[in-house]
């Protein structure tokens, strides 16, 4: 179908998936109503990249951007006003949340009803493709392991996502049943999208959840995080760690008071307590200031000796106390989790070929594969050999097992799936390109 003078609106257009189909929209001719939060986000991102959406005239001519409210009834009425489509996208996703309720749950569920509500208002309107998750599908309390396939008859039961506090997952599960509801009792033709992590190139100048997630992976061999972490473990192991008193006989260095550790006087180490700081570090400082030292005991060279120590124990004690940090953050190890993963033009394609195709109904799954995260990893050695990656899982339970998910209703849209080594890839460069890690 070409989509030459008809017009549609894409909800939330600036995040990772709208984007994509603002793009394959825009190509293919629509005239696109993009409603967003500010205007200015979707409109800086495309001035960026308009050479990769689509020339300037066309952005003039074809490109429509309304602000967007999530909560306010009626708000959408002129974003789907003469629309032959919506393509509700719009909903929150991330992981730490103070308010379930007020930062997930009703911006998603009545978000969704409040587009809704417009569209049954405006008769041009042919279909609606809702952008759903995996999340609404899969978690129902049924076992998931290597032999079982979920398909699109599956619904996640809310219930069991209260119990486990899995809130974005209750936040999607509601907001598709009352989509699903209310499109039955208003007669409108609705299709929903259901895909599990989206990875791939952004064309967003921000970092979304999902793509943060192949981030988190590789962040530890970040040469940008290792230099905040350096820097934050010479503060720290500065201010907090050592104090060093000058002497009329020497140098003395005492750990804080909180944390009992070693003690040097002249280069003479007595050991209380196994230190953060490597002993060496002491005796080479303790050869080097005694060979030094001959007795004169003047200001300045205990003035230089405290420095030289200083020196000696922040650079030495940098390395092994990034360890420590990033060990503390989580960056030497994954999570012992396994979720499913698709590319982001697969998925955008899919919402196209859900509004094109007539025939098209229901719901969609978007998996390419289900991967634990030691796969992931394996999956980044193989394309990165270079990158020092988590080698050990965060726990010492059995590794969460992987399943499968059903292709064929994704297949009748004419989607082929590209590999996930393929999505990883494309992540990881476009990561790169937009500065947000360094190696």
């Amino acid at each position: 179908m070409s989509g030459a003078g008809k017009t549609v609106c894409v909800t939330g257009a600036s995040g990772y998936i709208a984007s994509w189909i603002v793009k394959f929209l825009l190509q293919r001719g629509y005239i696109v109503k993009a409603s967003v939060r500010d205007p200015n986000d979707v409109v800086q991102a495309i001035l960026r990249r308009q050479s990769t959406y689509f020339h300037l005239t066309v952005l003039k001519r074809d490109f429509i951007c309304l602000k967007q409210t999530y909560l306010k009834k009626v708000s959408f009425d002129a974003a789907v006003d003469g629309c032959i489509g919506v393509f509700h996208t719009a909903s929150p996703f991330y992981h730490d949340v103070k308010d379930p309720q007020v930062e997930l749950i009703d911006p998603a569920l009545k978000g969704t009803l409040n587009v809704l509500g417009s569209c049954a208002k405006a008769p041009s309107i042919k279909r609606v493709v809702l952008t759903s998750s995996i999340a609404a599908v899969a978690y129902n309390g049924r076992p998931r392991t290597p032999e079982v396939v979920v398909d699109e008859s599956w619904f996640s039961d809310p219930e069991v996502c209260k119990q486990n506090k899995m809130w974005y997952v209750l936040s999607k599960t509601l907001a598709e049943d009352a989509a699903w509801k209310f499109v039955k009792e208003k007669g409108i033709d609705m299709v929903a999208i259901n895909p599990a992590m989206v990875i791939g190139p952004l064309l967003q100048p921000t970092l979304n959840t999902s793509a943060a997630t192949i981030l988190n992976i590789i962040n530890g061999d970040s040469a940008d995080l290792l230099l905040y972490l350096g820097i934050k473990a010479l503060f720290r192991f500065s201010l907090i760690y050592l104090k060093v008193h000058v002497a009329d006989s020497g140098i003395t260095v005492v750990k804080d008071q909180a944390k009992p550790g070693v003690s040097s006087k002249c280069g003479k180490v007595e050991q209380s307590q196994k230190s953060e700081v490597s002993d060496a570090l002491f005796l080479i400082y303790g050869f080097v200031y005694d060979g030094s030292h001959g007795g004169l005991g003047s200001a300045m060279e205990k003035l230089f000796g405290s420095l030289y120590l200083g020196w000696i124990i922040l650079c030495g004690g940098w390395w092994s106390y990034v360890l420590k940090l990033k060990s503390e953050a989580g960056l030497e190890t994954f999570i012992n989790a396994s979720f499913g993963w698709v590319n982001v033009k697969d998925v955008a394609n899919a919402h196209v070929q859900a509004f094109e195709i007539p025939s098209a109904n229901g719901r969609y799954c978007m998996v390419e594969r289900v991967v634990h995260f030691s796969g992931l990893v394996e999956i980044l050695h193989k394309l990165y050999p270079d990158f020092q990656l988590p080698e050990k899982c965060a726990d010492d339970n059995p590794y969460t097992p992987t399943y499968q998910v059903s292709k064929e209703r994704a297949k009748s849209l004419g989607i082929e799936f590209i590999p996930i080594e393929e999505s990883i890839k494309e992540t990881v460069e476009s990561l790169k390109e937009k500065k947000l890690f360094s190696h």
